[in-house]
């Protein structure tokens, strides 16, 4: 049979797209669907769905009811289980091919993706309100942190071993909720950068010799970058707080002698709308910061990114609210998934052109 469309537009189509024959085996995939499915099109044809989805799999169901029906079918938000236990949410289309009877094209268009530009929002959303609360608590509250401490110690002096003890109480919890808004007043700066070309490696480097001389020390930290990859468009001081913080979650998060991983890469594709303009920026640049740590619970993982949100004994929910932030900031996007037994933030930045 011929194709729907010509070879080349066919692998460049962004989208997951497959064509399956009368006997719902893959006859051809594009580029897109081969990274999708983390497999090429000769070994998609070759060992066929049962390599890719187990038998109780959604998608094998609505592949069946559309063969079933002679027509177009469309599943949104549904969940794809593969082999070994990887998963995904994606949009699923099939539709039947024209003047080719039992002949299907498969479309699969990823909810990391499609979610993207709301996810970005949200995040806008809950920076702007943390901004706000940071600053009333950094006027409301922090001037009189200092008389109160001052006020304790003038008791301390003369003062019997009981009274001491409790002075000394109060000045420790003085001390912790001034640590508490020293990282909220992170919000308060709205100050316009200046962003430059900076070189991602030498940033992530610097944060890593920062963990492993502190928080990090007893966990192993390795490395897997692209070389190749352009300078990132952005503030250093920033990139080197917002990565700062994840490693920090990521080491609060992992067991005793565990790993953290750190991934870069360069993808192609994704455009999202520039904060205050109708400019889309592209986001190239990816950074992962992968742990070995349980996750947060379902209920704690769609508000993550939102401040005062915290699955953590004794956290303050202001980390990762820093974080999308600053990626906000820049333009960028914070994901966060699970795959397999590890924990994945990704951070998606834009690309600075010319030299680091």
């Amino acid at each position: 049979m011929s194709l729907p469309l010509p070879l080349d537009i066919w692998n460049a189509l962004p989208i997951p797209t497959l064509l399956l024959d009368p006997d719902g085996q893959v006859a051809l995939a594009n580029t897109a669907a081969e990274t999708f499915l983390n497999a090429s099109q000769g070994q998609l044809a070759e060992r066929g769905w049962d390599a890719q989805l187990p038998p109780d799999s959604p998608l094998r169901s609505v592949l069946a009811e559309a063969r079933a029906g002679g027509s177009g079918i469309a599943a949104y938000d549904l969940d794809v289980v593969f082999i070994g236990g990887r998963r995904s949410r994606a949009d699923v289309m099939v539709g039947a091919v024209p003047d080719a009877p039992g002949w299907l094209t498969l479309a699969l268009q990823p909810r990391a993706v499609t979610a993207m530009v709301d996810r970005q929002m949200g995040q806008a959303g809950a920076a702007r309100s943390a901004v706000g609360v940071a600053a009333m608590l950094a006027h409301e509250i922090k001037n009189p942190l200092s008389g109160i401490r001052g006020a304790a110690q003038l008791l301390n002096h003369g003062a019997d071993a009981e009274t001491r003890e409790l002075t000394g109480l109060i000045v420790s919890e003085v001390d912790r909720v001034a640590t508490l808004i020293d990282r909220m007043e992170g919000f308060t700066d709205t100050r316009p950068r200046r962003p430059q070309p900076e070189n991602i490696h030498a940033i992530l480097s610097h944060v890593r010799k920062l963990a492993e001389t502190g928080f990090a020390r007893g966990l192993s930290i390795r490395e897997r970058y692209d070389p190749s990859l352009p300078p990132v468009l952005g503030s250093r001081d920033a990139l080197v707080q917002l990565f700062l913080n994840l490693l920090k979650n990521a080491a609060e998060a992992s067991p005793k002698n565990g790993e953290i991983e750190i991934t870069t890469a360069y993808r192609h594709g994704l455009r999202v709308a520039a904060p205050g303009g109708k400019e889309r920026i592209s986001l190239p640049l990816e950074v992962c910061v992968i742990d070995q740590g349980a996750g947060p619970p379902p209920a704690v993982a769609d508000h993550m990114f939102d401040p005062f949100v915290s699955s953590k004994r004794g956290g303050s929910g202001l980390g990762l609210a820093l974080v999308a932030k600053v990626a906000g900031d820049h333009g960028g996007v914070v994901e966060f998934e699970r795959r397999g037994s590890r924990t994945l933030f990704r951070v998606l930045l834009p690309v600075g052109k010319g030299q680091a």
